[in-house]
């Protein structure tokens, strides 16, 4: 079972372009808070200081990529600062509509920085490990990119899509952009630049195939026990390595990513809470209600009524 591709289609995935810039010297913007999202900015022309919460400054050359995973706000420049005018009134002053490119500044346009910026949203309480175990900023370099092939190729169609203004381009960018978030996420677990042990927890003969039984069967009544004999382990073993490469417990982990997926059902389907309870492994609603409430601090029926 493809399990990644399990985690981002329950998390509720999606791109999102917002806009292409075109910034003459000096320019600066500072990029606010945006929650349950990751932001990206890709480098075509010219060059990007992003000055990020911890006060580094990261440098970004003609065909670099920086991704903010948690959506944590940072400023882009066009050298190293600490403050800069917030976005909304960048975009009021320079009267962008919101479609098109993002002009600031009458400099020369061949030496002018231009950027493709976007973001990833995911759904309203979304979680997973995948998620938590990202770190403050991953950034891709056009030199890094040549050991990527698959990665690479994205990368060039998107900044091809974006400057082709052709009918149709910006949806091509988001969802090449969605694609492009997948093989930054496969491409850190597979080389450990992300996290090794959850790199670990997917390779691991045993762990691995723990999960993937999780994520192709929620609803069987899984307990450590079971887990464990299913994958060739001892109870105690099993639970002890399991925690060590996820952070959490197999049935914490197995719990978690039930009220995930009645997240989905209930944002996505009109199942009833019972139907709902159902299909995410709960052996009553009054059991599947408590649950989710522990956990989101809101009833279901409320939940469904808020969204």
């Amino acid at each position: 079972m493809d399990i990644l591709n399990d985690i981002l289609d329950t998390l509720d995935m999606k791109g999102s372009l917002y806009f292409r810039t075109d910034f003459s010297a000096p320019w600066s913007v500072t990029v606010p808070d945006l929650a349950q999202a990751a932001r990206f900015h890709l480098v075509v022309q010219g060059r990007c200081h992003v000055t990020i919460e911890s006060g580094e400054s990261i440098v970004l050359n003609p065909g670099d990529l920086i991704l903010i995973p948690h959506g944590t706000s940072h400023i882009l420049s066009d050298a190293p600062t600490n403050e800069a005018p917030p976005l909304e009134m960048v975009l009021e002053q320079a009267g962008y509509g919101g479609t098109g490119v993002l002009i600031v500044g009458e400099g020369d346009a061949n030496a002018s920085t231009q950027m493709v910026c976007g973001h990833f949203t995911f759904r309203d309480r979304a979680d997973h490990p995948v998620l938590r175990t990202l770190p403050d900023h991953i950034v891709t370099t056009a030199s890094a990119r040549a050991k990527n092939p698959w990665l690479d190729d994205i990368i060039r169609l998107i900044g091809r899509q974006m400057f082709a203004d052709q009918l149709g381009s910006a949806a091509a960018v988001t969802r090449l952009s969605e694609v492009m978030f997948i093989e930054l996420l496969r491409a850190g677990i597979e080389n450990g630049a992300l996290s090794k042990t959850l790199m670990q927890a997917f390779a691991d003969e045993h762990i691995g195939r723990a999960l993937e039984q999780i994520h192709a069967r929620p609803t069987e009544p899984w307990t450590v026990e079971s887990l464990a004999r299913e994958v060739g382990m001892s109870r105690s073993r099993f639970a002890d390595r399991f925690k060590e490469l996820l952070g959490i417990g197999p049935m914490s982990y197995l719990s978690d990513w039930r009220l995930q997926k009645a997240l989905s059902l209930l944002d996505d389907s009109r199942c009833s809470v019972q139907q709902v309870a159902n299909q995410t492994g709960y052996q009553s609603p009054a059991a599947f209600t408590r649950a989710f409430a522990g956990k989101f601090g809101i009833a279901p029926t409320k939940y469904r009524q808020h969204a």
